[in-house]
């Protein structure tokens, strides 16, 4: 009996165990999109100006036009050349994927804006939290991210590089890595 039970233990552990993995590689596990590549996933925008439309297509409005290259979008649907995007205030709409880059940027902590003053998110010298600070940005800012490890993310902005809880970034996921 004893010998039962500890086979029983042991299945659910194990099942506990998978279920746990597979929730937290969620993301390693997105589905696919038209293009083979994951979804939902983060890119950034190529062009200066790039309208956003409430459709597919070029015979649908325009509901808004970034006017800066660089910005982060996450890329959360797909038909034929066109995408349908989402940035970090949470606005959605088309874009022609000829008007974005696998370049991966992003916001620092887009959430904390208008939080009141001496808000800031740390650029640290190295990937810990008792490294010296490099920088304090503000948040909002746009950001070139090179790798993530899951926790922290190497980034560059204006000249200066560090490293950066990924938590306080909007454009690379939770645990996600890459390099």
């Amino acid at each position: 009996m004893r010998h039962v039970i500890s086979k029983l233990s042991s299945a659910l552990i194990a099942a506990l165990i998978g279920a746990v993995i597979t929730a937290s590689g969620a993301h390693a596990q997105a589905a696919k999109g038209a293009s083979g590549l994951p979804l939902p996933r983060f890119v950034s925008l190529k062009a200066k100006s790039v309208n956003l439309r409430i459709g597919p297509s070029v015979d649908y409005a325009v509901a808004f036009r970034y006017l800066r290259p660089g910005v982060p979008v996450e890329i959360i649907q797909e038909y034929d050349n066109w995408r349908r995007i989402r940035d970090a205030d949470g606005t959605e709409g088309w874009v022609n994927q000829a008007l974005l880059s696998g370049d991966r940027t992003a916001v620092t902590a887009p959430w904390m804006r208008g939080k009141g003053e001496g808000v800031f998110v740390n650029l640290r010298r190295e990937p810990q939290s008792t490294a010296a600070i490099v920088a304090r940005m503000e948040p909002g800012v746009v950001i070139h991210v090179g790798e993530c490890n899951g926790d922290w993310c190497h980034i560059e902005t204006q000249g200066v590089e560090g490293w950066i809880v990924q938590s306080e970034i909007w454009g690379a996921y939770p645990g996600e890595a890459f390099k």
